[in-house]
């Protein structure tokens, strides 16, 4: 064989094996176009999922998502947030209103948590909900000033250990919009928003404190694989992760400048991202590198949901973008 031939051979091997050790996940657009954007997605199981977004928009699939069904809801306000805490249960915040389900989403009723009369400081606002036990969760969001809902007045948290029937608010040392929160097992979680803010609690949110994240960007999404690995995300194209539950966090080199808006990891070392202008990045080494994906759109990606077998990505005019292995 030539020293070119065998030159080329061996680029050819090592460019097949750069292939196979990074795969490529098939995104596919299900559907392009709906009834506004579609800000959250949650699946149960392979076939049953949940979709939610602009002015009280809710659709469950039954077919893994090949054909979707729009549900009745009694509420205009977007739908920030849908989360299930078992195939039966599940929950969604909309605005200043909560709606819940025992039956597997077949029936949803509003449950009352506040009444926003006695917020004297300003109208609550819902933006994200998480249970860690069967009667424990906290929901976050922020309180919004009565005489302007563009300004944001100070950060909320909310508390119930009956399992929703009642919430309490619990202080925390933050003024500023909440965006999401995630547990690992019952005592430890975390809670990211506006600024770069980081709130951590070691004991079941009884008392939250500030984590230096480093960064004053607007935080959005935060998920944590254990007490230790966690991963969040936020404008201008941030990762940031920890390897110590939060007492240092560090930036990770990005491959987008544009907002990341959910991370989702499937297993410990399996990860995404999306985010604005229809970004999907990639993870297989727990979070250390991140690549693009090919997503076939422009649409901002808003909502995601991903374990080792499907995923599945919504946002922008009602994209559905959905792969399977």
């Amino acid at each position: 064989m030539s020293p070119v031939k065998s030159f080329l051979v061996t680029v050819s091997f090592v460019f097949i094996l750069a292939l196979s050790a990074f795969p490529q996940e098939n995104w596919q657009i299900r559907r392009g176009d709906g009834a506004g954007d579609l800000i959250s997605v949650f699946f149960t199981s392979s076939s049953t999922g949940w979709i939610a977004g602009d002015e009280g928009y809710l659709a469950e699939t039954r077919d893994g998502g090949n054909s979707w069904r729009k549900r009745s809801l009694s509420t205009a306000a977007n739908i920030n947030e849908i989360y299930f805490r078992n195939d039966d249960n599940g929950y969604l915040v909309a605005g200043r209103k909560m709606f819940v389900t025992d039956d597997g989403g077949r029936n949803w009723k509003e449950a009352l948590i506040v009444n926003p009369d006695e917020f004297r400081d300003g109208i609550p606002e819902f933006l994200s909900i998480r249970f860690n036990s069967k009667k424990q969760g906290f929901i976050v969001g922020s309180i919004i000033d009565r005489k302007d809902d563009d300004v944001v007045i100070g950060s909320l948290v909310l508390r119930t250990d009956d399992g929703g029937e009642n919430w309490t608010r619990i202080p925390v040392p933050a003024k500023v919009e909440l965006f999401h929160l995630d547990f690992d097992g019952k005592s430890r979680g975390w809670i990211v928003g506006d600024k770069g803010t980081i709130l951590s609690t070691k004991d079941n949110g009884e008392t939250w404190d500030i984590q230096e994240s480093g960064t004053k960007e607007v935080l959005y999404n935060v998920d944590f694989r254990d007490e230790n690995d966690g991963y969040v995300v936020g404008t201008n194209g941030l990762i940031i992760r920890t390897e110590d539950g939060g007492s240092n966090w560090l930036r990770v080199a990005s491959p987008v400048t544009s907002t990341l808006f959910r991370v989702d990891f499937a297993d410990d070392k399996n990860g995404w991202i999306v985010g604005a202008r229809g970004s999907i990045l990639r993870t297989d080494d727990k979070g250390n590198t991140w690549r693009l994906e090919s997503s076939n759109t422009t649409n901002h990606l808003y909502g995601l949901f991903v374990n080792r077998s499907y995923g599945f990505s919504v946002g922008k005019d009602g994209i559905i973008l959905g792969f399977k292995k």
